[in-house]
């Protein structure tokens, strides 16, 4: 699924995102809420999910370029700013295409301790701890993307909770208090925007 939105705020960032998982962890829901929140504020997005043959268990990835100007790189991105990954089952294919100390979220402790991120702004999130505090493990990945917003201060919460109402499909719909609550205790676990992404645009303001 491709988001594209025409509207500019000026200036020239672009960043990009790569998310890696296994089927079934919520990926695919977790980048669609992240790229309409950033629509929603103005921002130039594409994103595009990729996924295995099984929908559980198989790989599921996401890559989402954003900006405050028109796209120039493909969504399907060779070196990226940031990463989420949700388990380190398919990580590599991620790990190659981060930039030396590109900003990175994992999905403690499911993400394997002992590899190495040493070459990465590393942050664990216990996605699932706090995902099943709020009610329910399946939100993990909406922890994670809250996480980004508060890491990165990408979007606003208010944006992400607009954005999640507008992605649950309708089947869905009686978990939306709980992601919105899942993206609120990502937000709060980390450190308040530590790597501004509009850290350029703010330079020339």
């Amino acid at each position: 699924m491709i988001f594209l939105t025409r509207y500019s705020s000026g200036g020239g960032v672009e960043r990009e995102l790569l998310v890696t998982g296994i089927g079934g962890q919520g990926v695919q829901l977790a980048t669609q809420v992240l790229a309409r929140a950033l629509t929603l504020e103005g921002q130039y997005v594409l994103s595009l999910g990729t996924y295995g043959g099984t929908m559980r268990g198989g790989s599921t990835d996401a890559s989402l370029v954003y900006g405050d100007r028109p796209i120039s790189s493909p969504p399907i991105v060779a070196s990226a700013w940031s990463g989420l990954a949700m388990h380190h089952r398919f990580w590599e294919g991620t790990r190659i295409r981060l930039r030396p100390r590109a900003i990175l979220i994992i999905n403690a402790p499911i993400f394997d301790p002992a590899i190495d991120l040493s070459g990465f702004q590393a942050y664990a999130v216990p996605a699932v701890e706090i995902a099943t505090a709020r009610g329910s493990p399946l939100s993990a990945a909406i922890v994670m993307v809250g996480a980004y917003a508060g890491l990165t201060g990408a979007a606003g919460l208010e944006a992400l909770s607009v954005a999640m109402e507008q992605s649950l499909p309708s089947y869905r719909r009686k978990h939306l208090d709980t992601n919105i609550a899942a993206l609120k205790a990502g937000h709060a676990h980390v450190p308040s925007v530590r790597h501004l992404a509009w850290e350029d645009m703010a330079a020339v303001a």
